[in-house]
């Protein structure tokens, strides 16, 4: 079908390029002071573009010691757009910027074929402004692509259901499995909405739904585990350890770490010590005894100021210290709470209440207008059919699950997981914009919900500015406005027939209501991005651009860096850190690094015997302890190098004053008999 130029000039279209624009404004402004952002994705993309192997394998460092603990779906555009656009910030950045936008374009096409135009734009300029959505849009994690094949598998499956045809079901299958491939059992959580959607309003008797759901099951797991099945399929020694598992596989990465230790409870969660079997609970340095007497001085006065900095949760220019990593208390009400309310529960009784709106429109004719029909014929085969309902059950069922989960789980809950609920709580916004146009257009009591809406969300907002200490000058306005609105269609039901005023009134409303998580989305451009935990927010912890350290850090880094490819390293490893974030900023410097205790610092990739080996063979000579996760304890490699290898003077390399978890450089050379003989 051909668009003319009248066509893209249509208020509609016009309305619909702007949304996008703004989508693409928010997420690329001052993208680039974000730098590398998260440096573990970042050093991971680096080490993927020197071989085949590290890319098949997302390993975390050129070596191929150790795995990213993800799969690879989510890394590998980025690897391709360094590629074809060479290794920098942008051409990493970029990509999940451009995927951000593109999923408020997809929610638009979702919503505007079943629910109408307005629905459609309304969704849209709420994900476009959902402020956690910006927020990992301009950092380069896994979640927008996540996100991104989630909301394109309920496209497919609602096509599925509205044609009947298998292409369209089982292409919905392939996506979620291609999402499982991206952050692995996330990617399920749209798979009860779609299945229900399917069963319930598809084409055809029951048993050929089902049928059709079983075989589509089948290939979904196909496609999930295809990359799995080819990890485990290939032999330990020929591939890099499984980052973040305890036994080598990703089988047990994805079910255990990855998995329902997320919703059950594990270490590493809040309040707990991360540390594996036969780690080294302590911090690993502390080979201190060459100190003189002035140094020691400096070191215990540093120490002071540190306890005394550390003390305040904030930084003197009013941002937390240390990024919000966890969620609060598990319960209903855990998203509308500190640290999480900010990124993504500013129209969330509005999601809530628009689910609803949309169930109970359903109860009336075809057009959502009260009628009198019997219970037993609600899900006729008419009715079945009506695609709000599939939207209804897909789209909000993949929002309640999105729901339970982040409210419920035991174990980590970062706030960054709230961009998943983004997209389909976007769409419930959408369609309560129109189910409650046609309650008041039709002065239908099912109107009363409105205001329950609004003043819900407004009362939500208000409490999120006043514990954010942000524009709380715009209160009065926002109450006012809402006031005004909630007026507007309280007179047109009571005065007459509101038929042109109802949606209107709606809009003008949801206008109001989304200018705070508007302006809050925009404070993602006031700092460098925390790569590890992005958020949006005046107060959040900010990353320090760059390779995302300090400026001290990146000169302990860089001095390091220098030295050990000076000094004679070894050809596969120039140094081995106990943890990937101290390993990560040296492999951006240009080092051959790699963290022999993974992530945490405490994966049992290596111990005693088998460093010694690499020693032996001349891939290894310099370990450096300490730094990231130093506290976690180590391995038992790491145990092995503080008994067998030697302290390499700070002043040799130009290195901090030696202290716990700062770092400090050890040479293994020659000392492969005491690594041995500190035993597996």
């Amino acid at each position: 079908m051909n668009v003319t130029a009248r066509d893209l000039l249509r208020p509609h279209r016009l309305a619909l390029a702007t949304i996008l624009a703004l989508s693409a404004f928010l997420n690329t402004y001052k993208i680039s002071q974000n730098a590398w952002g998260n440096t573990f994705y970042s050093s991971g993309v680096k080490s993927m573009l020197g071989s085949l192997h590290n890319f098949l394998f997302v390993s975390f460092d050129q070596g191929g010691l150790v795995t990213i603990d993800k799969p690879p779906l989510g890394i590998w555009p980025q690897a391709v757009s360094a590629k074809l656009f060479g290794f920098t910030p942008l051409s990493l950045l970029l990509p999940e910027a451009l995927i951000g936008t593109l999923t408020v374009g997809v929610l638009y096409l979702v919503l505007a074929r079943r629910l109408g135009v307005l629905a459609g734009l309304a969704g849209a300029l709420a994900l476009a402004v959902f402020p956690i959505w910006v927020a990992v849009s301009r950092d380069n994690g896994v979640d927008p692509m996540l996100v991104l094949l989630m909301l394109l598998a309920c496209m497919a499956a609602l096509f599925a259901i509205e044609s009947g045809r298998w292409r369209s079901l089982l292409a919905s299958a392939v996506l979620v499995g291609l999402a499982f491939n991206t952050k692995t059992l996330a990617a399920y959580l749209v798979v009860p909405g779609i299945a229900l959607a399917y069963l319930v309003c598809a084409p055809g008797v029951w048993y050929r739904r089902t049928g059709k759901l079983v075989v589509a099951g089948i290939v979904m797991g196909a496609v999930s585990f295809s990359w799995i099945g080819l990890v485990e399929l290939t032999p330990a020694s020929q591939r890099p350890f499984v980052g973040s598992s305890t036994n080598n596989t990703e089988i047990g990465l994805t079910f255990e770490y990855n998995g329902l230790g997320r919703v059950e409870g594990e270490a590493g969660g809040p309040g707990h010590v991360f540390t594996r079997p036969g780690g080294v609970v302590r911090a690993p340095v502390h080979h201190t005894p060459h100190l003189s007497p002035a140094a020691r001085v400096r070191l215990r006065a540093a120490a002071k100021r540190r306890a005394a900095a550390a003390s305040s949760r904030y930084l003197p220019n009013g941002r937390y210290r240390n990024p919000v990593a966890f969620g609060g208390a598990i319960g209903p009400f855990r998203l509308f709470g500190a640290g999480l309310a900010g990124q993504g529960a500013w129209m969330l009784p509005f999601a809530l209440l628009g689910l609803l709106a949309l169930a109970l429109s359903l109860l009336g004719g075809r057009d959502g207008r009260p009628e009198q029909v019997a219970a037993e014929n609600v899900l006729d085969p008419g009715r079945r059919r009506d695609p709000r309902l599939a939207v209804l059950i897909a789209l909000g069922g993949w929002m309640l699950v999105e729901f339970a989960v982040l409210s419920l789980s035991k174990g980590i809950v970062h706030p960054y997981y709230i961009s998943a609920l983004a997209p389909p709580a976007a769409a419930m916004i959408g369609a309560g914009v129109v189910a409650f146009g046609r309650f008041v257009a039709d002065r239908d009591p099912r109107a009363l919900l409105l205001p329950i809406a609004v003043v819900s969300t407004v009362v939500a907002q208000v409490a999120i500015l006043h514990h954010q200490r942000y524009m709380q000058w715009f209160i009065p306005l926002l109450i006012v406005g809402a006031a005004v609105g909630l007026l507007i269609a309280a007179l047109a039901m009571a005065i007459g027939p509101a038929r042109g005023v109802g949606v209107p009134a709606c809009a003008f409303l949801l206008g109001v209501l989304l200018i705070a998580p508007g302006a809050y989305s925009a404070t993602t451009w006031l700092a460098p991005v925390e790569g590890t935990f992005p958020a949006a927010g005046p107060h959040e912890a900010t990353g320090f651009g760059k390779f995302g350290i300090d400026a001290t850090e990146t000169r302990v880094a860089a001095n390091l860096a220098r030295y050990v490819d000076t000094h004679h390293p070894t050809a596969r490893f120039s140094v081995l850190t106990d943890a990937s974030p101290t390993a990560a900023p040296l492999i951006l410097l240009g080092s051959h690094a790699a963290a022999l205790g993974g992530y945490g610092g405490s994966d049992p990739i290596l111990d005693g015997p088998s460093l010694a080996k690499l020693i032996a063979g001349g891939e290894a000579r310099y370990v450096v302890l300490g730094g990231a996760y130093a506290s976690r304890g180590g391995n038992r490699a790491t145990a092995a190098v503080l008994h067998g290898c030697s302290q390499v003077p700070a002043a040799a390399w130009r290195g901090p004053v030696p202290g716990p978890q700062t770092l400090v450089l050890f040479d293994c050379a020659g000392r492969e008999a005491q690594l041995t003989a500190a035993g597996p």
